[in-house]
């Protein structure tokens, strides 16, 4: 396992989901797919998308339901890759999609370890290995990153951090698909700032990477936090992700009903 191979796998996890090449996310000009359902794609995912968007930085994939082809890529066309997945280019596409009942709904930033930083970092506090027998009394609020209550069949492998026998930290991750484990992290409030997510963050992504998997992080963009802890435990920015849904959907995330507003 190198960066490269890291990288690859990546693209051709993203290439599964979009119905397209790996190769074609370092294309110079974006490209455009019809969806459809794949048996590889991210557990978690639903396919056919009616509109997702991938950068890795050079161009933008997009994978649309048929209707709206000509809409995304006239889109995807008009503004710089990167303006595409910020506000005000954003609501462009909203405006547009909100004519066919759906809304810009997922919006984050996927990391991916850089082997030449990535290593083990210090902790004052105990760390522990766990695997999937081990999460089934930990399904409660407190490590609701880390593990997945809908999802408990993905949850294969932990490293958690202990105070005198006290569970003050965990991260966990997730056997998204065959290649890939997404990482989440868990830390009790009055032991943040202590170098415990890193210290987990970095221990986990190891562990996966001894069983021949890819470990990967999600962030939204603002949650710094969540950002620095990727960063310091030596992974870089890879790729990022525009989801639409229906707007029913949209509505039922922020509770409210589809007819009302938050600001009324």
């Amino acid at each position: 396992m190198d960066n490269k191979k890291i990288l690859q796998t990546a693209m051709q996890q993203s290439a599964y989901e979009l119905n397209c090449q790996a190769e074609d996310f370092m294309a110079k000009e974006n490209i455009i797919t019809q969806s459809l359902t794949n048996d590889n794609a991210r557990k978690y995912l639903t396919l056919p998308f009616d509109c997702h968007l991938v950068s890795y930085g050079n161009n933008i994939v997009a994978s649309t339901s048929a209707a709206l082809t000509s809409t995304v890529k006239k889109y995807i066309d008009t503004y710089p890759a990167e303006h595409c997945f910020e506000t005000p280019n954003l609501h462009v596409l909203n405006d547009a999609l909100q004519k066919e009942g759906l809304r810009i709904c997922f919006m984050a930033e996927y990391f991916l370890p850089d082997l030449n930083r990535l290593k083990p970092l210090p902790t004052n506090y105990e760390l522990r290995i766990l695997h999937q027998e081990d999460f089934k009394n930990l399904y409660i609020k407190e490590w609701g990153n880390a593990l997945c209550e809908k999802r408990r069949h993905l949850d294969v492998l932990g490293v958690s951090a202990y105070d005198n026998n006290k569970l003050i930290g965990l991260a966990a991750c997730s056997a998204d698909c065959d290649t890939m484990y997404q990482i989440g992290i868990d830390v009790l409030f009055p032991y943040r700032r202590q170098g415990v997510a890193s210290a987990l963050t970095s221990a986990l992504a190891l562990e996966i990477l001894s069983l021949g998997k890819v470990p990967f992080y999600c962030a939204a963009w603002s949650n710094i936090k969540s950002v620095r802890n990727a960063v310091k435990c030596g992974f870089y920015p890879a790729w990022v992700e525009l989801t639409a849904k229906p707007a029913s959907f949209v509505a039922d995330m922020n509770e409210v009903k589809e007819s009302s507003t938050l600001l009324q």
